[in-house]
């Protein structure tokens, strides 16, 4: 075997030595320090250089590095029986389901095909059918992607946010004159958190974005959550950047324009470029109206002071214009967590305990494929027919099974 590959590179090249030139050009972002590949991507090439140096405790791979020679994995040790060894070990995890196992063979095997790219390999090892012979056949489901919001479960949820936003903005907006301010400003605060709620609910439920092009991404920095600049409640319409990387415009439908339209005028931002859907979160905001006043200028206890004149740093902040983050697509699964709890809705799902966001998108492709058929499902989705008709297959199979009975039916009534 040739020592020296084609760009110069020897194989005598630690492998770790490749991994960050390659998170690098698969991270997202200004010199891909960002997204979620990436940080997985990560996390699977530090179990896999781990394993190959013996260095997993309890595993019975005794690594690739000879027992006489200090050092970390190198390319010239790495072959086909290789990642067959490692795809054996992955398969032979008890802990992991068949398709993790795939996802996270997957992860190496893209690492493998960069390399080949990239002159440290000579052959695709990982994509060589003795290689992956060990691992088990994928079913063709991704983890934690199966939830789906029934009508039932869309319409409780959906229900006990507004009439939790309907009676705080009562409680607020009706109350006397003589109120003490702060007992004001707390009501104020219930009312904006609850229409928050309810107007994240409804997006969720009817409009079937992805969360997380919906909200912010702490490991994508393009993706900082939606703004009230990008949403026009007169046309319907919202700009998002979606997954294939590009700005695009997704439809609000009527169910939705109501609670936005609620929950700005009630917030009324001082500016278009304050998030939609902002974090509620009281030290976040504490830190953030701290600092950002202590940059104009202000004294320390003249901040504090200015503090103990509000209930809540969240309203001192709209009065001063100190924009808050929008919340995380983390955050969005506590919020939906305390909401399906709080409404006591029977959910029966073997991941989830809760209606989680993805679920909304789910739940809303189901009503579209069934109503109007797999095209349109596929642009109001924002996805590939071939990909819709795949994941909402069981409606086309369950379809076919009617037609099947009919079919039988009419038979039978001959005989």
């Amino acid at each position: 075997m040739n020592r020296n590959t084609p760009t110069g590179r020897t194989q005598s090249t630690s492998l770790t030595d490749s991994f960050e030139r390659y998170l690098q050009d698969k991270g997202k972002g200004r010199g891909g320090d960002g997204g979620n590949y990436r940080r997985n991507a990560a996390r699977e090439l530090k179990r896999f250089v781990e394993w190959a140096a013996s260095d997993r405790g309890g595993d019975d791979w005794t690594g690739i590095v000879p027992d006489d020679v200090d050092g970390e994995p190198t390319f010239e040790e790495l072959d086909e029986r290789i990642f067959r060894e490692y795809a054996r070990h992955l398969a032979g995890d008890r802990g992991l389901k068949q398709n993790a196992v795939q996802t996270y063979y997957r992860y190496i095997s893209a690492w493998c095909g960069w390399c080949v790219n990239e002159g440290y390999l000579e052959a695709h090892y990982a994509q060589r059918a003795s290689a992956m012979a060990p691992l088990p056949e994928d079913d063709g489901r991704k983890p934690g992607d199966q939830q789906a919001w029934t009508s039932e479960q869309r319409h409780a949820l959906t229900r006990y946010v507004d009439e939790q936003a309907r009676d705080a903005i009562e409680t607020y907006t009706t109350l006397p004159e003589n109120v003490d301010p702060l007992d004001k400003q707390r009501a104020h605060y219930e009312a904006l958190k609850a229409a928050r709620d309810r107007a994240l609910v409804f997006v969720l439920a009817y409009t079937a974005v992805r969360v997380g092009e919906l909200l912010r991404d702490p490991n994508d920095p393009r993706r900082r959550g939606v703004r009230w600049e990008d949403i026009s409640l007169e046309d319907g319409s919202m700009d998002v950047y979606r997954k294939k990387q590009q700005w695009d415009a997704a439809s609000l439908p009527d169910p939705v324009i109501s609670p936005l339209r609620s929950y700005r005028t009630l917030m009324d931002p001082p500016t278009e470029r304050w998030p939609v859907f902002q974090t509620f979160d009281q030290r976040t905001l504490a830190t953030l109206v701290q600092d950002e006043l202590a940059d104009r200028g202000e004294r320390s206890d003249t901040i504090e002071e200015r503090r103990d004149e509000y209930a809540r740093d969240l309203l001192l902040a709209l009065d001063e214009d100190v924009r808050p983050p929008s919340i995380t697509t983390d955050g969005s699964r506590s919020i939906l967590q305390r909401l399906s709890n709080a409404a006591e809705i029977d959910i029966d799902h073997p991941k989830h305990d809760y209606l989680a966001p993805h679920g909304g998108r789910r739940g809303m492709g189901e009503v579209l494929v069934r109503a109007f058929g797999y095209t349109v499902a596929a642009r109001y989705l924002d996805n590939s027919e071939e990909m819709v008709r795949e994941r909402y297959s069981h409606i086309e199979a369950g379809e076919l099974g009617n037609v099947a009975t009919e079919a039988l039916n009419e038979v039978d009534s001959d005989v």
